[in-house]
């Protein structure tokens, strides 16, 4: 190969990481945005219209409950909407809750420009939580989040705080959830490519890595809290959940679920799964009453 050739051949080798990284980044802060219609006509829900105050239009559905029940904010995972909530949503409307689902900033019908893995999405809890509360004057919430919903929660710190708070998969600091994704796809040369990708993201979205860091704000968020976690989970580990649940403050539970990977918890385990979660929030919304 002439010397040109062993240049170019250099060249591509050091730019094809930072090409991939920053793909990775594009992919990964891009917003998730799909229509998503009204309620499913066998739920008794209307659909709402919310916004920050910022004016970021956050949408939703809200089936009331029984008077005096309780409401539960239910907030999904990266990437999806709130029909990923829609099963819970419909067995704790089915043992009284009121339920309000939304889409997260940058996801399905709510506005956002970039995916900023609770930073701003946080927002939109807040503006949720207010309205849940606005509506249903007297009734003790909870809130369920999975994943960037979890996240998003916490990094809120809403105050009022909610009376529960159920955590699903949640990441205790953004540099371990991008560690364990690289890893996961490229070895353990990942962990040594989570400071450009991080960077880069960062260009992206205004956001740094300093203010996504969940296991911070959680010992502050002053509500009873039931850590939810799966032991096969690589991208949320069990030491990572186990450091959540350390760093969290009294009252507070924890369910390792056997065997569960980064996956629906509620559709892996549905029975054991409403049966804690109603227990829960019964303890805290009802009995706390």
């Amino acid at each position: 190969m002439s010397s040109s050739g062993v240049v170019l051949a250099a060249l591509i080798g050091l730019i094809s990481p930072f090409a991939l990284l920053f793909g990775a980044g594009e992919m990964l802060s891009r917003p998730a945005n799909r229509a998503v219609g009204p309620p499913p006509p066998d739920w008794p829900a209307l659909g709402v219209r919310l916004h920050t105050p910022s004016g970021a239009a956050i949408a939703g559905w809200l089936a009331r409950g029984q008077p005096g029940k309780g409401a539960v904010l239910l907030l999904h995972g990266v990437r999806t909407d709130r029909t990923q909530m829609l099963r819970r949503a419909r067995f704790l409307n089915q043992a009284g809750y009121a339920a309000l689902l939304v889409d997260m900033p940058a996801h399905g019908e709510s506005s956002g420009d970039r995916i900023t893995f609770g930073a701003r999405e946080a927002a939109g809890v807040t503006t949720a939580l207010e309205y849940l509360r606005r509506e249903l004057p007297g009734e003790r919430v909870g809130i369920i989040g999975v994943s960037l919903g979890a996240a998003s929660t916490v990094l809120a710190n809403p105050k009022p705080a909610p009376d529960a708070v159920i955590l699903e998969s949640m990441y205790p600091t953004i540099e371990e959830a991008v560690a364990n994704r690289l890893v996961m796809r490229l070895g353990p040369v990942g962990a040594h490519l989570v400071p450009l990708l991080l960077w880069q993201m960062s260009l992206r979205t205004g956001v740094h890595a300093r203010d996504l860091r969940p296991i911070q704000n959680l010992p502050h968020i002053g509500a009873p809290v039931l850590i939810v976690s799966g032991t096969e989970d690589k991208h949320t580990t069990w030491a990572g959940t186990q450091r959540l649940f350390d760093s969290a403050v009294e009252p507070k539970e924890l369910w390792r679920v056997e065997g569960a990977a980064h996956v629906d918890l509620h559709a892996f385990r549905p029975e054991e799964y409403e049966r804690r979660v109603l227990r829960f929030l019964a303890k805290h919304l009802r009995n706390g009453a």
